[in-house]
């Protein structure tokens, strides 16, 4: 059986580093899970849309599942380069996770999935804690950290606080189609911008 290679993790990175060939194969798999869910992505499939052998495709991965993992993880990855500083307040954390939340609803990857599939949503990112959200959960602790050691962070372990910023954010975003009709945009994000800042404040 071939080895697989996998992508490389960066010392300087938090997410791993996709070489071309495996970039191709995410690519297609993001162009599948937008045309037809996640039961649309499979190796043939993925081998079709990218031009790939499925040898090809399975040197780094050992099924669509792990692919579209991968697919999430980058997606992720990709929203969180739009922060290149990190937040090192309180405030500015809040309004990063609300500018986080709004990239995320807009991704057309996770929109289809939040609107169309949600039990898919929830398969990749509640059944348990993969590597999309952990991506997440280091850039919340890092900035935690630093809020902290500003003072406008209240004491305790920042991952365990960003344990619980990611479940207020994550849930809110979850069930936002949810009670559209008891709560308009506006106050939806004000309420969710008072949670978070509730959680954080000393």
């Amino acid at each position: 059986m071939e080895e697989r290679h996998s992508p490389t993790l960066p010392s300087d990175s938090l997410a791993p580093a996709w070489d071309a060939t495996q970039r191709r194969v995410l690519d297609a798999a993001d162009d599948l899970l937008v045309r037809g869910g996640v039961h649309g992505v499979t190796i043939a499939a993925l081998a079709r849309r990218s031009g790939l052998s499925r040898p090809t495709i399975y040197r780094t991965w050992r099924d669509a599942d792990d692919v579209v993992r991968s697919a999430l993880l980058r997606r992720v990855a990709d929203l969180l380069d739009g922060f290149p500083e990190r937040a090192n307040s309180r405030d500015a954390l809040v309004e990063d996770v609300l500018r986080f939340t709004s990239l995320f609803r807009a991704d057309p990857v996770y929109a289809h999935l939040l609107d169309e599939e949600p039990e898919a949503f929830t398969r990749y990112t509640l059944h348990r804690v993969g590597s999309s959200q952990r991506l997440i959960l280091r850039w919340l602790s890092d900035a935690i950290a630093a809020g902290q050691a500003d003072g406008s962070v209240r004491g305790g372990a920042p991952g365990e606080i960003a344990v619980m910023l990611l479940l207020i954010a994550q849930s809110a975003v979850l069930s936002h189609a949810t009670v559209a009709d008891l709560i308009d945009e506006r106050a939806w994000e004000r309420e969710l911008r008072a949670a978070l800042d509730g959680h954080l404040r000393p």
